[in-house]
């Protein structure tokens, strides 16, 4: 198997994932936007899937990274849309708002007022609020009230539209466990984001995303099931 081939087996296999996902849960496969996580993918992989018109919305966690790469003419030529998934430095923030079309990971206001001061003019800049749901200091986000908060703050910036929670599932967790975290953020989503609304709930990445979407997540976020080869390691 080459490796197109092999890519092209990834996105399948991840779409008949997703696909029973929904079936089990009794959701439409419509109701889900596959965020491909190209932060670690190799430029040739990631041109062979755009070029086969498979990708669209896209995650990269560096700002400055994110902007090297898709300025090249070979990947500016497709239209994707853009999220920042990784943490947002303070001091990265007006490139970002210049640059992406989403935010995925915000969770601090200040942030977010330089982010809505930079926004360029006609654009209106797509937010998350990431939820934090791990103990660890070095995780980004906010505790579930607290990110409940801040959405309510941020619908006071004019050119930002917060659209929804984004969370890290604690790795390796029960899948007992998952559930339990993942329902808890569902049911504020919900409570926060009417049907009607442009609204987005990113949970799930490679190892866990079908838990995920059975529990809600609209917007799973999806690398290494993408980009590793069967001999490679998925994590």
């Amino acid at each position: 198997m080459n490796r197109e081939q092999q890519l092209l087996q990834n996105w399948q296999e991840v779409q008949l994932a997703l696909c029973a996902a929904c079936e089990k849960s009794g959701r439409s496969p419509q109701e889900i936007t596959l965020l491909a996580v190209t932060k670690y993918a190799q430029d040739a992989d990631v041109l062979t899937l755009l070029k086969k018109g498979l990708l669209t919305h896209i995650g990269e966690s560096r700002v400055q990274q994110a902007i090297t790469r898709w300025s090249k003419p070979e990947f500016a030529a497709f239209a994707t849309v853009k999220h920042l998934i990784g943490h947002l430095q303070h001091n990265k923030a007006v490139k970002a708002a210049q640059f992406f079309d989403f935010i995925d990971s915000l969770d601090d206001f200040s942030t977010a007022a330089l982010l809505d001061k930079h926004v360029p003019t006609g654009k209106t800049l797509r937010v998350l609020v990431q939820v934090k749901l791990t103990a660890r200091e070095t995780q980004s986000g906010l505790p579930l009230e607290e990110a409940r908060q801040l959405v309510k703050r941020l619908r006071t910036l004019p050119n930002l539209r917060v659209c929804g929670y984004m969370a890290i599932a604690p790795q390796g967790a029960p899948e007992s466990e998952l559930r339990r975290l993942f329902s808890r953020i569902r049911q504020a989503f919900e409570a926060d984001f009417m049907p009607g609304m442009e609204r987005y709930l990113s949970l799930g990445m490679s190892e866990d995303f079908t838990i995920a979407v059975e529990e809600g997540s609209s917007l799973p976020r999806i690398g290494s099931k993408l980009f590793t080869d069967d001999s490679q390691e998925v994590v």
